[in-house]
């Protein structure tokens, strides 16, 4: 009996108190821990489930949303289909104005293959998230602005080329001489052999004359610059005109001119009048046409529905 330690039991006593009156439960240590370890078992397992429910809440309202976005950027890359397919429809009429543009003009056309230059298109990232399906339509489109940017820049450049040689051959139409240098009067002393109308003898007549009373307007029958208007030996008072490309055109025996050296003159307008002045029989007017300095026939540049 000696030596031998005593065991302390604990109880623990809850009253509890309602209608029926006083009630007294004695709990030992042990159990109290048991029921203290189910009930923090348990409130774990509703923590988990409803932290479990909340996430599957949220994923689904993630998804959702994602859906929701796809469906979107589904709708707004077909609507940019649409509009690509209408631009490049725009394209390919362009370049069968071009081919009749580049024919009017006399320029060669474009190659096939160079046309064909819009082949490529930039590689989205591999670690894109977004479906095959979607991914290739978004390559797809990449491909189709790439080529229509390439076609357009092509069709800019022809239509540089077109333009750089339209203007040209017009400015070229405004320098050919064109129209009769003077209204009325009547052809006399072709272009060619003939007898010189003072000695007799046959030379070669670099002009064509126009019979017609002194004083009569004489025009410039293309647009240029006036190189001479001054007196020169047989010509008597001459006018010459630069035309550029190559053309120049003389007139000779006037009686005063109406323009001077380095004045700029269009076609139509007054730069002289008709007279009989330097080495002439009668009033007429000396007319000579220069294609790079040689003498033409005058008459093959009266044009009856002259060049504008």
């Amino acid at each position: 009996m000696f030596g031998r330690k005593k065991t302390i039991q604990k109880h623990y006593i809850i009253i509890s108190q309602d209608d029926h009156g006083v009630r007294q439960s004695n709990l030992s240590r042990r159990r109290l821990f048991t029921f203290s370890a189910m009930a923090v078992v348990g409130l774990a397992a509703i923590f988990f489930v409803s932290a479990d429910s909340l996430t599957d809440i949220l994923y689904k309202s993630k998804i959702a949303k994602v859906k929701q976005n796809y469906s979107m950027l589904s709708l707004t890359l077909e609507n940019l289909q649409d509009e690509l397919t209408a631009m490049i429809d725009n394209v390919k009429s362009i370049e069968e104005k071009d081919k009749a543009l580049r024919t009017y003009a006399d320029l060669p056309q474009i190659d096939k293959d160079i046309r064909k230059l819009g082949i490529g298109g930039v590689r989205l990232a591999e670690n894109t998230r977004i479906d095959d399906g979607l991914t290739d339509r978004i390559k797809s489109l990449e491909m189709d602005v790439q080529s229509l940017s390439r076609k357009v820049k092509l069709e800019l450049s022809s239509y540089s080329d077109i333009y750089n040689k339209v203007t040209e051959d017009v400015d070229m139409m405004h320098a050919i001489p064109s129209i009769r240098p003077m209204e009325g009067g009547y052809l006399n002393s072709n272009f060619g052999y003939r007898k010189d109308p003072l000695n007799g003898k046959v030379r070669f007549h670099y002009g064509q004359d126009i019979t017609i009373n002194s004083g009569n307007i004489v025009l410039a029958p293309a647009d240029g610059t006036i190189k001479e208007a001054r007196y020169r030996g047989g010509y008597g008072k001459v006018i010459k005109i630069d035309h550029g490309y190559g053309y120049t055109t003389l007139f000779g025996h006037l009686s005063n001119y109406n323009v001077e050296k380095g004045q700029k003159v269009k076609r139509g307008d007054i730069i002289g009048r008709s007279g009989n002045t330097g080495r002439s029989t009668a009033p007429h007017l000396h007319y000579e046409v220069h294609h790079y300095g040689t003498p033409q026939n005058p008459l093959d540049y009266f044009f009856s529905g002259y060049l504008q």
